[in-house]
């Protein structure tokens, strides 16, 4: 019997557990571990300052994801808080309705069981992931990245206590040791003990996962988000969601790559929004009619149209119009994120209703791409694809449904 299969079969004897407690307990298991996190914030930092020194040759992106401060465990804790004070999707009777011959029928949110989740870098997502799981009735596994080893076991300790002030078992959220490759192997091939994968990382490891599973995976592969900014824009809002989709952090999924501008907008504008990326310290990669506009600016290659830098980076081309924006976005965008910068309404809405993304803005930055920002506490993830699940992925997105029938004696003819 392997590990993974040890692990997940005790996750699945969570289950039941997990099913019968009360939201109040659930809420008590998190806010008990957020509190954990508080008071362990010091040993905490000292662990990741421990990661970060042993990350030779990581990028600095993934760098960013992976280092701790005093703000960002705050962060994680009130995250937890929020999570805990979120509705229980787990019983909730999405529709009602009877049938002609009095059978009666509901269709109620039921936990999808043991979930996966495989990520590198981000400590964050150890507490994040478990109490999403938690609230929403799941028991998980969790496979952080080894640069963040000492990070993740800290994390996974004070969940651990906040499971055990609950009276919950502990099972429900474990650690899959990160030094053996294989295990992520072992654990996507679990089928029918694991019952859905989620992957948070690189373009590497999640091209590995959607190709190797044979369980359910919910994901995206890149974040090659753009900004649209049309010639009705109000500038000043223009170059401030340019500047913050782009540089706020570079290295976040939620992170514009590709700007877009309105072919007729004022050249003033155009200049201003590239002029603001370039004093940013950002390159920029353009076509040839933005090229014109700085002599900083260096030609972009076919390839940058398709490329997530997660870096001060940025490829800029001008376009034909909202319809030209939303043709580029959909040769080139990989349905995550994209924004519109508009007054003009027609305009805003022509693109909210024709780019085909998990999440379409209107004058906002895409650094919104987050479950926090979306009142959500925390995600597990965003996904892309087009199942139960698209956008950050949250409580009710950790839960499935069932449909209860009640009847009164009825047989079929």
């Amino acid at each position: 019997m392997t590990l993974i299969t040890d692990m997940a079969r005790a996750a699945r004897a969570a289950l039941p557990a997990l099913a019968a407690a009360a939201t109040a307990q659930k809420a008590q298991a998190i806010r008990a571990s957020a509190a954990q996190i508080r008071a362990r914030a010091e040993e905490l930092l000292a662990a990741n300052a421990a990661d970060v020194a042993a990350a030779a040759g990581l990028s600095a992106a993934m760098v960013d994801r992976l280092a701790l401060d005093a703000g960002r465990i705050a962060g994680i804790a009130a995250g937890l808080d929020t999570v805990a004070g979120l509705p229980d999707p787990v019983g909730e009777v999405i529709a009602r309705w009877m049938r002609p011959n009095g059978l009666n029928f509901e269709r109620v949110r039921v936990p999808l069981g043991v979930i996966g989740i495989i990520y590198e870098s981000r400590p964050g997502v150890t507490a994040d992931a478990a109490a999403l799981c938690l609230m929403a009735g799941n028991a998980c596994l969790l496979r952080g990245g080894s640069e963040a080893a000492r990070s993740n076991a800290l994390l996974l300790d004070c969940m651990a206590q906040g499971l055990r002030a609950a009276g919950l078992p502990e099972a429900a959220v474990q650690m899959v040791p990160a030094g053996d490759r294989a295990l992520v192997g072992e654990m996507l091939a679990a089928h029918g003990l694991i019952d859905v994968i989620i992957p948070r990382g690189g373009k590497g490891l999640v091209a590995r996962v959607q190709s190797e599973a044979r369980v359910p995976v919910l994901a995206h592969l890149d974040g090659i988000n753009h900004v649209y900014v049309d010639a009705s824009a109000d500038p000043d809002t223009a170059v401030a969601i340019v500047v913050n989709s782009k540089l706020r952090r570079t290295g976040v999924c939620g992170a514009m790559e590709t700007l877009l501008i309105d072919a007729a907008a004022p050249t003033a504008l155009k200049q201003r929004l590239v002029t603001a990326l370039l004093d940013g310290t950002c390159e920029v990669r353009g076509d040839a009619a933005v090229q014109a506009l700085d002599t900083r600016i260096v030609p972009a290659s076919d390839d940058d149209w398709d490329t997530e830098y997660l870096d001060a980076i940025a490829s800029v081309a001008e376009v034909a119009g909202v319809d030209g924006a939303i043709a580029h976005i959909a040769a080139h965008g990989s349905q995550h994120t994209e924004s519109v910068v508009a007054q003009d309404q027609a305009v805003a809405e022509r693109f909210l209703s024709r780019v085909d993304a998990a999440i379409v803005l209107h004058n906002a930055s895409t650094q919104f791409a987050d479950g926090g920002e979306f009142g959500f506490g925390a995600e597990i993830g965003i996904a892309t694809g087009r199942l139960h699940a698209r956008g950050p992925v949250a409580l009710e997105g950790l839960t499935i449904f069932k449909t209860i029938v009640r009847g009164a004696g009825q047989v079929r003819p």
